[in-house]
């Protein structure tokens, strides 16, 4: 399934209106199901629905290795004769040994996942791989020239204007990995899913860079993961700043047009604060 469809809308142009088909970037339901049991239901742009799910109980601290996982894969579920549109789409997962999530009953929007202090005391308890021993340099040239990179490898937004990308780069500033979704939180997870199935965490020795701003979950997932700089286009939030800081992440925005700002971790791009 891609990740857009068309609509007809209605074009003004100039003080003159048509009507004629456009590309819309896809939102639906998609449910964890964990060991038998559903463990969260989330909207997402449909593509990559196992590396989603890996890379939220990444995130959630559940699993950190891919032996972790006896089987992950894709279900669907149709009742009678409804139309594809009320088909159930389920990603199962289960463990080797049986994995201990807490279940997120209530349906999670594309825009956040989990805020505030529960974010703050998740971090603390589900790191794995602490990055103050991480002492990865970057070079500038390689982290200014990221957003180009991944704007290049983004389909969806070329064709829709509606979706968000997170892409993974290695030391020399290639592009590794990159995934699109409605929610910014989801285009990392699908990334970091992506990472535990090539068992490549933790992910020393790479940066994330995302479109939007850099909130504290995503600040949050990039610690979780064991990547050392996170990157934005646009600003980041005060508690994505202060739990950067906390965790010895670093995390740059604005990053766009030979231009950044540094928030914290300045000496991975070798920068001292005057």
């Amino acid at each position: 399934m891609g990740s857009t469809q068309r609509r007809r809308v209605v074009h003004v142009r100039e003080g003159a209106a048509h009507a004629a088909p456009d590309a819309l970037a896809l939102e639906e339901p998609l449910e964890i199901e964990v060991d038998g049991a559903t463990a969260s239901t989330t909207m997402r742009t449909p593509d990559h629905d196992v590396e989603l799910a890996l890379g939220w109980l990444v995130s959630e601290g559940v699993i950190a290795h891919r032996d972790d996982i006896a089987e992950a894969k894709e279900c669907f579920d149709r009742a009678g004769d409804s139309d594809e549109d009320e088909v159930r789409r389920i990603v199962q997962v289960r463990g080797r040994l049986p994995l201990q999530v807490t279940p997120r009953l209530h349906a999670t929007s594309s825009a956040c996942g989990i805020c505030g202090s529960d974010l703050i005391d998740l971090t603390q308890r589900t790191r794995r791989w602490p990055l103050d021993t991480d002492d990865t340099r970057f070079t500038l040239e390689a982290v200014l020239a990221q957003p180009e990179a991944l704007l290049a490898a983004q389909r969806g937004f070329t064709a829709s204007g509606g979706l968000h990308a997170a892409g993974l780069f290695d030391l020399d500033g290639e592009l590794v990995c990159a995934r699109e979704d409605v929610g910014r939180h989801n285009a990392v997870d699908k990334v970091i899913g992506w990472a535990l199935l090539e068992d490549r965490l933790p992910l020393r020795g790479h940066s994330l860079q995302v479109s939007g701003r850099a909130s504290a979950e995503l600040v949050h997932k990039a610690v979780v993961a064991g990547i050392p700089l996170l990157a934005s286009v646009s600003a980041p939030t005060t508690l994505a700043v202060d739990l950067a800081r906390e965790t010895g992440l670093t995390l740059v925005g604005f990053v766009r047009n030979g231009n950044l700002n540094v928030y914290s971790g300045g000496q991975r791009l070798g920068i001292a604060a005057d």
